[in-house]
C-alpha cells in the first residue's frame, strides 16, 4: 500500500475513534464474522435505526468521515428525484445544416445531446428511425456532434485501475451512445469445433480478430473469464483481437468494453444503423457546435428519471450516475455541466433537509472515488429523509431487494432476510458499505448503514449480511 494511502486509512481510523456514540459494538453474530476478516473495529461504522425513531438502535463510529464507495449513488440519485423530479427527462436533438430537397441533406445533420444517460443502442435506433420517418434518405455532409452541454472531461479513464476499456471506467458525455461499449458476444459452434463471436453495435469500420480455441474445463466468472479470452483492445486501429481460450461450459457469455473514441463510437453507430434503416451516409463524424440557423428535425426525449435511477441503483451503474449528478449542476447553474456546480447544488438541497455534512466529499456522485467521503450518520439521515419524501416509492423501489435483483440477487438466498430488504452496496479496493432498508419479522421497517475502509474490505460481506439478518430478526425480541 502506498505512503498516501497508509495516511488516509490513519487518519480515517484515528478520526472514527472519536465518534463511538450508542451502543458501541456490534452484535455477535457481525462481530465475529468481522473478527475473523481482522478488520478492526475502528474501520467500520454502523448505524441502525427504524424510520421515524428519534434515537438509533445501533450506532458505531458514526460520524467518522468515510469512502462509501457506490453506496454515494443513493446522495446523487435521491437529490435528482427531488431536484429534477422523476418525470423527468433528457433531450437528444437532430438538426439539418442544409436544405433537404425530396429527402436529401445537402449538407450537414448535427446531433445535440443533453447529458441522456440512457441513449442506448434500442433508443438511437428510435431516433434514426423517426429521422427516416420525417423523409430524410440521404445525408450528404457529415455527422456533427455537440457535447457542449456538459464541460468536457479531461480525464483519463484508465486513471482510477487502469483499465480504460471497462464500461465502469468510461467518462461522462452529453452525447454518450450505448454508454461507449460494445458487447462482444461469444457462444461455442460445437460442429465446426470453434467459438463463434459478434458484436453487438458492430460499426462497418470494426475489425475483430477471433482466434478463440475451445476448451475443456470449467467457465471462469468475473475477470477471470476476460484473462482466459487473451484480448488485445487496439483503439486507434478499431481493433478488437481474441487469442486465448473458450470453454465449451461457459455456453453463450458476453463481454462489454469500451474500445472506441467518442467519435468513432457514435460515427460507427450511426453508419451501421443508418444502413440498416435503408439511408445512405458517407461523410465523418466529428466535433460540431449548433448554429442559430439550424433547422430542427427531430427532438428525442429519454426514459424518465425514475426509471433512469432503478437502473442506476439497481445495477450500480457509475456512467449513469455521473450523469445524473452533472444534469443537477446545469439545472441549477447553467451549462456547461460541471463537478463543482452540481456538488454546490447538492450542498443546497441538503441544507433545505437540515441535514448539515461538513464530512461529504461528492468527486463524480458515482462512488468511483478515492476522495468520495460521508459519514454513517449523514447517510442515516438521508434515509430518514428519503422515507418521508414525495419521491419514496420511486427511491426505495430503485434499490436492489436482497436474494431478488440487482447486485443483491445472489445474496441471502433462502433465509428470513430474503425479499424483506432494499440495499445498495458499494465495493473498491479497500473499500465496502451497504445501505437501505429492512422490514423486519413484525412489519418495522429499519435504516442500515455500515461501512467499511481497510485493504481487507474486500472481506466484510459476512459481516454485512450478519448485520442484515440481526436487524431482520429483531422483529422477534
Amino acid at each position: 500500500m502506498s505512503p498516501s494511502r497508509d495516511l488516509i486509512f490513519g487518519l480515517v481510523l484515528s478520526g472514527a475513534a472519536c465518534f463511538v456514540q450508542g451502543q458501541s459494538s456490534l452484535p455477535s453474530p457481525a462481530a465475529h464474522a468481522l473478527a475473523a476478516t481482522k478488520i478492526p473495529p475502528g474501520a467500520v461504522a454502523v448505524l441502525v435505526q427504524e424510520t421515524g425513531a428519534s434515537r438509533p438502535l445501533l450506532s458505531i463510529n458514526s460520524g467518522a468521515a468515510l469512502n462509501p464507495a457506490s453506496v454515494m449513488k443513493l446522495v446523487t440519485t435521491y437529490a435528482a428525484l427531488e431536484l429534477l423530479g422523476p418525470a423527468y427527462r433528457w433531450k437528444t436533438e437532430a438538426y439539418a445544416l442544409a436544405a433537404t430537397p425530396d429527402g436529401v441533406l445537402e449538407g450537414d445533420l448535427l446531433l445535440k445531446g443533453y447529458g441522456d444517460p440512457k441513449l442506448d443502442l434500442e433508443a438511437f435506433w428510435v431516433l434514426l428511425r423517426a429521422l427516416r420517418g420525417k423523409g430524410l434518405r440521404e445525408i450528404r455532409g457529415d455527422l456533427l456532434l455537440d457535447r457542449s452541454y456538459f464541460e468536457r472531461a479531461q480525464d483519463d479513464p484508465g486513471r482510477f485501475d487502469g483499465d480504460a476499456f471497462r464500461p465502469y471506467n468510461v467518462l461522462p458525455d452529453a452525447l454518450l451512445v450505448n454508454y461507449k461499449s460494445l458487447r462482444f458476444v461469444f457462444l461455442p459452434d460445437l460442429e465446426r469445433d470453434a467459438v463463434r463471436l459478434y458484436v453487438e453495435p458492430r460499426p462497418p469500420a470494426l475489425e475483430v480478430v477471433n482466434v478463440l480455441k475451445l476448451a475443456a474445463g470449467p467457465c471462469p466468472e468475473g475477470s477471470a473469464f476476460r484473462e482466459m479470452l487473451k484480448p488485445t483492445f487496439e483503439p486507434a486501429r478499431r481493433r478488437a483481437i481474441f487469442s486465448g481460450q473458450y470453454r465449451r461450459s461457459c455456453g453463450e457469455k458476453d463481454l462489454n468494453v469500451a474500445l472506441l473514441e467518442p467519435n468513432d463510437q457514435v460515427g460507427g453507430v450511426m453508419r451501421q444503423l443508418w444502413a440498416e434503416t435503408g439511408g445512405t451516409w458517407s461523410g465523418t463524424a466529428r466535433e460540431g457546435q449548433l448554429p442559430p440557423d439550424a433547422r430542427l428535425l427531430h427532438a428525442m426525449e429519454s426514459a424518465p428519471l425514475a426509471q433512469i435511477v432503478r437502473d442506476t441503483n439497481k445495477f450500480s451503474n457509475n456512467v449513469m450516475a455521473r450523469h445524473l449528478f452533472l444534469t443537477l449542476g446545469a439545472e441549477s447553474a447553467g451549462a456547461p455541466a460541471s463537478g463543482p456546480k452540481a456538488s454546490v447544488a447538492i450542498a443546497a438541497w441538503l441544507a433545505t433537509k437540515k441535514i448539515a455534512a461538513p464530512e461529504l466529499v461528492m468527486e463524480n456522485g458515482s462512488g468511483l472515488s478515492r476522495i468520495e467521503r460521508i459519514s454513517a450518520a449523514n447517510l442515516a439521515a438521508l434515509l430518514q429523509a428519503a422515507w418521508r419524501s414525495a419521491v419514496m416509492p420511486e427511491f426505495i423501489a430503485s434499490l436492489p431487494v436482497v436474494a431478488v435483483d440487482g447486485t443483491m440477487r445472489r445474496r441471502l438466498k433462502g433465509e428470513g432476510v430474503a425479499g424483506q430488504a432494499h440495499i445498495k452496496t458499494g465495493l473498491l479496493s479497500d473499500a465496502r458499505a451497504m445501505a437501505g432498508y429492512v422490514l423486519d419479522r413484525s412489519g418495522r421497517r429499519h435504516v442500515v448503514v455500515m461501512i467499511v475502509n481497510h485493504p481487507s474490505a474486500h472481506d466484510a460481506q459476512p459481516a454485512m449480511d450478519a448485520l442484515l439478518r440481526w436487524v431482520y430478526e429483531q422483529g422477534s425480541r
